[in-house]
C-alpha cells in the first residue's frame, strides 16, 4: 500500500478514541524546535583566535566532513532543515559571529557580526537564538567565569553576557520572533569546595547587572541553565539547579532545564509539570546522557517520549521552548541533525495521538488497570505510517529515504572538505 493508503488505515484506528490527525498536524506544524548549530563543526566556532574546546565539554569522533567556514555551516544546516518537517529556529553560540578575520574579543561582539546569519535566516524563513560563550577562553581558562574572585575577569564575562543580550534583540527585531538568549556557565570545582555560598553570591550580583542591561523583553527572552558537574567541576558547580531555579522565578527569568545535566536518575520529564505551575514559560534543551552528560543524539526512547507527553498532556505546545543540544564526531553530522530533530517532532506527534484526556480521567478514577493497559497498547498503534504521511504532506522524506539524501550530500559535498 501507499503512504496515504496505510495512513488512512492508521487513522481510522486514533479516531476511534476521539483523535482527530488533522488537528494534531495543524498543532505539530507551529511548534519550532530550536536546532543548535554546534552539531556541525563540533563546537569549534569561527573566531580568528580559536581556542581548544573547554569548560568541561568534550566531544569525541573525527568523522570526516566537519564544517570548517560560516557557509560550510549554514549549508549543512540548509540540507538537514530540508530533511526534516516543519519551520524551526537556529541556536547560535557567540564563538559563531564572523568578524572578517578581524580580532574582536567576545566583550566587543556587537549585531554587526551576526548579519550573514540574520540574512540567512531571513531567506530560509527561520528564527534565531544565542548563548553567550563562556568556555574555550584565556578568561575562562581556570574554569570561572561569572563567580570569579577576580572582579576584572567577572567584568569582561559581565559585558559579554549583556552584548549577546543585545544580540538576542537584533534577532527579534529583524526576524520577527523573540530570540531566547541563554546563559550558562562552567563555573565550578574539581574538588570539594570550603566556601560554597560565596561563589554563588558572585554569581548571583554578576547576573543582577547582566539583566538590569536595557533589552527589549519582547525582543529578546533570558534564560538560565543549570547542570550538575563537567570535567573539572566534578564536585561543586556554582549555578546549580536550585540556585537557577530560585533566581530565575524570583527575577522573571526562564530556567532552562537541560536532560544531561541531572543526576542519572534524574528525569527532566518530570520537572516540567512542577515547573509550569510557578513559571508562564520554560526553556529545555533536549539531550541524552550515556551514563554522564555525553550529549549523545537524542533517540525515540522512554524519555524522550515522556518529555513529548508532558509537554503536549499539559497544554504547554506554546509554553515551553524546545531547544536540541548534543555533538557527536563519530557519525556524519547532518545525519545527527537530521535524526535527532525527527526524534524530537515524532515524540510529541506521539503524544498528540495519545487520548490524554481520558488516560486522565482513568488516573483520577483510581483505575489503574485501564490507563496501565492503554499505555502499552498504544505503543504499538501505527504511529509510524501516521508519522509517514505527517513527512510528505510537509514535503520531506518519509522514512528512511532521507539517509539516501544525506549520503549524496556526503559524496558531492562533506568528502572534498579538509577538515
Amino acid at each position: 500500500m501507499s503512504v496515504k493508503e496505510n495512513f488512512e488505515v492508521a487513522k481510522k484506528q486514533y479516531e476511534k478514541w476521539g483523535i482527530s490527525v488533522e488537528e494534531a498536524f495543524e498543532k505539530l506544524k507551529n511548534v519550532p524546535i530550536s536546532i543548535h548549530c554546534w552539531q556541525g563543526d563540533d563546537i569549534g566556532g569561527f573566531e580568528v583566535d580559536q581556542q581548544e574546546l573547554s569548560g568541561g565539554i568534550d566531544v569525541t569522533g573525527d568523522y570526516p566532513g566537519k564544517a570548517t567556514t560560516p557557509e560550510e555551516l549554514r549549508s549543512d544546516l540548509e540540507k538537514a532543515l530540508s530533511l526534516i518537517p516543519g519551520k524551526h529556529k537556529i541556536n547560535l553560540h557567540a564563538i559563531y559571529a564572523e568578524t572578517d578575520g578581524k580580532l574582536v574579543d567576545r566583550n566587543e561582539l556587537e549585531p554587526t557580526h551576526f548579519e550573514n546569519w540574520v540574512q540567512w535566516a531571513k531567506e530560509h524563513d527561520l528564527g534565531l537564538d544565542f548563548n553567550p560563550t563562556l568556555f574555550s577562553h584565556p578568561k575562562a581558562a581556570d574554569g570561572l567565569t561569572l563567580a570569579h574572585p577576580d572582579k576584572e575577569i567577572r567584568d569582561f564575562w559581565i559585558e559579554h553576557c549583556i552584548k549577546s543580550r543585545k544580540i538576542g534583540e537584533y534577532f527579534g527585531k529583524e526576524l520577527g520572533q523573540p530570540a531566547l538568549t541563554n546563559i550558562w556557565i562552567p563555573d565550578g570545582y574539581k574538588d570539594i569546595p570550603s566556601d560554597r555560598l560565596t561563589p554563588r553570591k558572585r554569581l548571583k550580583e554578576s547576573l543582577d547587572e547582566i539583566f538590569a542591561a536595557d533589552v527589549d523583553e519582547s525582543l529578546n527572552i533570558d534564560a538560565v541553565e543549570s547542570k550538575l558537574f563537567g570535567i573539572g567541576s566534578e564536585a561543586y558547580v556554582v549555578g546549580s539547579h536550585e540556585f537557577y531555579m530560585g533566581y530565575a522565578l524570583k527575577n522573571n527569568k526562564l530556567c532552562l532545564l537541560d536532560s544531561g545535566h541531572y543526576h542519572p536518575t534524574e528525569v527532566v520529564s518530570n520537572k516540567i509539570s512542577a515547573m509550569l505551575l510557578f513559571s508562564d514559560r520554560l526553556a529545555l534543551h533536549v539531550s541524552r546522557p550515556v551514563r554522564w552528560d555525553s550529549d549523545h543524539v537524542i533517540i525515540l526512547d522512554d524519555e524522550l517520549r515522556e518529555i513529548g507527553l508532558e509537554i503536549v498532556r499539559n497544554d504547554a505546545l506554546d509554553k515551553v521552548m524546545i531547544g536540541l543540544d548534543f555533538f557527536d564526531a563519530s557519525i556524519n553530522r547532518v545525519a545527527a541533525w537530521t535524526i535527532g530533530t525527527r526524534n524530537m517532532i515524532k515524540s510529541l506527534l506521539y503524544a498528540l495521538l495519545l487520548p490524554n484526556d481520558h488516560l486522565k480521567q482513568l488516573q483520577e478514577t483510581g483505575n489503574f488497570t485501564d490507563r496501565l493497559a492503554l499505555f502499552e497498547e498504544f505503543k504499538t498503534y501505527p504511529f509510524g505510517a501516521i508519522w509517514d504521511y505527517y513527512c510528505e504532506q510537509m514535503g520531506v522524506p518519509a522514512q528512511e529515504k532521507w539517509l539516501e539524501e544525506v549520503k549524496d550530500y556526503e559524496k558531492k559535498v562533506l568528502s572534498k572538505r579538509n577538515s
